[in-house]
């Protein structure tokens, strides 16, 4: 039997994930209001559950960063180095991981989302590390370089464009050239190639971005 309890923890997967598929569209344009009509709730109803958009965003960030530290965890678990750091990769981008980088550094990181986003930081380190030693990745790939590709991937431009326009005949043939260039991105991350150009990335281009000094 569904319980009212059941259907407000339905109807708020409803609204973050309208939520989440806003950010990935409009970024840091996106409105309540967009959320909204999104999730198919009036503004109203989305401000009893969150007072501000910026609560919104924060509880989106915690999921976010909950996902993050499961799929490493998932990822360790995996004997093979390699696998584990590929499934993690793709668990991360399938979450569309980087659809809140567009409210970096706009709202207040909090203590529960500092603390948590450290142990993030902690099990990708580790992620990477064992895949180094084991020789499966490639050893000019820093763990930033990881989470900014995880970034880039997690959103598809071409797949949001085609969902605006209502071409849901093109939106599987746009997935599938999502998946492959995926598959590019993580054979890239292999050893065997030439040397990456630059600097490594510092940190202040993935987690520096919060702050809003």
């Amino acid at each position: 039997m569904t319980t009212r309890k059941d259907i407000a923890e339905r109807n708020d997967r409803t609204l973050l994930q309208a939520a989440r598929d806003v950010l990935a569209e409009d970024g840091a344009h996106a409105s309540v209001a967009a959320i909204a009509t999104r999730a198919g709730v009036g503004i109203g109803s989305l401000y009893r559950r969150y007072k501000t958009k910026e609560e919104l965003f924060q509880r989106l960030s915690l999921l976010s960063l909950d996902h993050w530290n499961e799929a490493a965890e998932q990822g360790l678990a995996d004997p093979d180095p390699w696998a584990g750091l590929a499934a993690f990769i793709h668990s991360c981008v399938a979450f569309g991981q980087g659809s809140l980088a567009p409210v970096a550094g706009t709202i207040e990181v909090t203590q529960e989302m500092g603390a948590k986003a450290r142990r993030g930081d902690e099990l990708l380190d580790e992620l990477v590390q064992r895949a180094h030693q084991a020789g499966v990745l490639r050893k000019d790939v820093t763990a930033v370089d990881i989470s900014l590709l995880i970034e880039q991937l997690g959103r598809s431009p071409v797949v949001d464009q085609l969902r605006k326009q209502g071409r849901g005949d093109l939106l599987a043939a746009a997935a599938e050239a999502r998946r492959r260039l995926i598959a590019i991105a993580l054979d890239g991350l292999r050893p065997g190639h030439g040397p990456l150009p630059g600097s490594p990335p510092g940190e202040e281009l993935f987690t520096g971005r919060w702050s809003s000094e």
